[in-house]
């Protein structure tokens, strides 16, 4: 394979790799907007989509294998082939969760809303960002806004504790708002897993831009803010 041959299939391969990035994020807005609306036809629809998004997945996936192997590419071209093979599994797994939240959803318009949406859309909107600007800072080689995602993860998990308690009272006063109150719960945790995911994927261009690895390298008691002042 000659480089301009491979610089051709990495440009292909990249947008796969946008494209799976714009579903994954659609996927969350349609998720969101089911379940504020109370739409249960929209959330059918979102979990129906889902297997387009694996679709890309398997595609990308097999592609970069394919140019690992004829190729060999080093230093940089090994490592961004590496990393959009990772990003694409983490882009998988966020729509997975927006098809979560879409099942929860549907359960909850079975019953009457037990209270208005305002934390959750919230949790939704800054976790839909932060896949954005993950993408945005890989599609950038911008390590800044990178480490600006791993920031921005904080404000998702105190917005879930905060949700928390606030279910844990409405069962605790009422045991009729339990089941509704435990899927609220559940959307809560599948929303703060899809702002993980992009903030592995924001470490991943961190890793691709400049050559660390930054996983697991938060001491114990130190925010991800810490982290991304190192």
């Amino acid at each position: 394979m000659t480089q301009r041959h491979f610089d051709e299939e990495l440009a292909d391969l990249k947008t796969k790799l946008l494209r799976m990035a714009g579903l994954a994020e659609d996927q969350i807005d349609k998720a969101l907007t089911a379940l504020v609306t109370r739409d249960s036809a929209l959330a059918r629809q979102v979990i129906e989509r889902d297997h387009q998004v694996n679709a890309l997945d398997v595609e990308i996936d097999e592609e970069s294998i394919l140019l690992l192997a004829l190729h060999q590419p080093a230093a940089h071209d090994l490592r961004l082939v590496t990393t959009m093979m990772k990003i694409a599994t983490e882009l998988e797994r966020i729509s997975d969760l927006a098809e979560n939240v879409c099942e929860r959803a549907i359960e909850l318009n079975e019953e009457p809303q037990l209270k208005p949406y305002i934390d959750i859309p919230r949790m939704g909107n800054l976790a839909r960002k932060m896949v954005k600007e993950s993408i945005d800072a890989f599609v950038k080689d911008d390590a800044v806004l990178a480490r600006k995602v791993l920031t921005d993860d904080d404000d998702v998990d105190d917005l879930m504790e905060q949700l928390f308690r606030e279910l844990l009272s409405f069962m605790l006063e009422d045991t009729r708002t339990i089941s509704r109150a435990i899927r609220l719960s559940f959307i809560a945790k599948y929303l703060e897993r899809m702002a993980d995911h992009a903030t592995n994927i924001a470490e991943l261009v961190v890793y691709l831009v400049e050559g660390k690895i930054i996983r697991h390298t938060t001491p114990p008691g130190s925010s991800a803010h810490d982290l991304a002042q190192q």
